[in-house]
């Protein structure tokens, strides 16, 4: 495992480390968030719902956007740096808003930001390696990720601990974005053959096999049901968890993940995707329910985040690897952008649904929701996609 993962090419290791360095930004700021609006700004869940679901509503439009010009101009690098720069100048302005609005606007750049990167991104992590290393590489790249989520929410932590605001924390943000910005400048694009006949992009994806299509519509139904991780922290510190601990704990769950990601999605190049993909769908399913039901043991949400972990491990990079299974090499970047759309624009009904359950009916009636979503989604899965991508191969 370790020499393969030092074999991987300059280009994959270049974008984990800038996935690191980013994600590290981020999460000093992306669990603090909800406490920062209910405790400062007096919003509510329903509040962060409408929030969520927006800005990565529209994210998810510029990553179908972004990817498919990535595959027309064959130059992915000039989008992953507009994407990291816009955001990494982005997140740190919520330490100056004075409204949820406020915070809307900025999580609507910082979501713009990512929408340009995300699709390029993955189509160039997708292209840098043989398709017997992609869950490898993705997993890497997702180890990277998380690993960064680990270090923002113990940073901020620490400031929280040391007396600091939740406005100068945000602030403090902007020093790894903009060593990100610098990284950025070093990627290159990968060499790509010239394709025979430039693929026409049309919005009912007849271009791209059926397996893909069912694909996209399991993701969407479990992305109904998963929403904004906010929600978590959220329930976290309703439950009673201490507002310094919270971004303690999503650091767990992040390095959970970030130990398990690179060891799990390799090995969906060996036992394949769905097997793996169904696993973690089950314990997301698992996690949300016991969430939902839970009162006032704060204890417990330690080795329940952790399990998160294993779930975000488990589907991150196998999700993504299987995009890349399932069509051609040319139209990766238009694939991984309708990928990327299809869960971004479910994440808006799922965060505003969710907020809307928890707010008038209860937390265990949204919670229950996302694990319905979730066991359906593996089923069809593994009984509707798995059947016809064998076919198609």
């Amino acid at each position: 495992m370790i020499a393969a993962i030092r074999k991987l090419p300059r280009t994959v290791w270049l974008l984990g480390i800038i996935s690191l360095t980013n994600d590290a930004a981020s999460d000093m700021i992306y669990p603090l968030v909800p406490l920062y609006l209910a405790s400062v700004l007096m919003a509510g869940p329903k509040a962060l719902g409408i929030i969520e679901g927006i800005a990565e509503a529209v994210s998810s439009l510029l990553k179908l956007f972004a990817g498919v010009l990535a595959d027309r101009t064959r130059h992915v690098k000039y989008w992953v740096w507009a994407g990291y720069g816009i955001a990494g100048f982005a997140r740190p302005l919520l330490g100056i808003t004075t409204s949820w609005l406020g915070v809307l606007v900025c999580r609507f750049a910082d979501r713009i930001g990512k929408g340009l990167r995300s699709a390029p991104r993955d189509a160039m992590l997708a292209q840098s390696v043989d398709a017997s290393q992609r869950g490898l590489a993705f997993g890497f790249h997702r180890a990277m990720d998380n690993f960064g989520a680990v270090i923002g929410p113990l940073v901020a932590a620490a400031m929280l601990a040391a007396g600091m605001s939740l406005r100068h924390v945000f602030l403090w943000a902007i020093v790894p974005g903009v060593v990100v910005i610098v990284l950025a400048l070093f990627l290159k694009d990968v060499p790509r053959e010239p394709a025979q006949k430039p693929v026409a992009f049309t919005w009912t994806l007849r271009e791209f096999p059926p397996a893909f299509r069912r694909y996209l519509i399991v993701l969407a139904l479990f992305t109904l049901g998963n929403s904004s991780n906010m929600f978590l922290l959220l329930r976290a510190r309703d439950l009673g968890l201490p507002q310094a601990q919270v971004p303690i704990l999503w650091a767990l769950t992040s390095l959970v993940a970030a130990l398990l990601s690179t060891p799990l999605s390799s090995l969906s190049d060996r036992l394949g995707r769905t097997r793996l993909i169904v696993s973690g769908w089950i314990v997301y399913a698992i996690f949300y329910l016991i969430l939902g039901m839970q009162t006032d043991n704060t204890w417990a949400l330690w080795p329940m985040f952790a399990g998160y972990g294993v779930f975000l491990a488990a589907t991150e990079g196998a999700e993504k690897a299987m995009v890349a299974d399932l069509v051609p090499r040319e139209s990766s970047g238009t694939a991984f952008g309708w990928y990327n759309l299809v869960v971004g624009l479910f994440l808006l009904p799922a965060s505003v649904v969710f907020g809307w359950l928890w707010q008038l009916e209860s937390p265990l009636f949204a919670f229950g929701f996302g694990s319905g979503c979730a066991l359906v989604a593996a089923l069809l899965l593994k009984f509707w996609v798995e059947p016809a991508r064998a076919t198609a191969q």
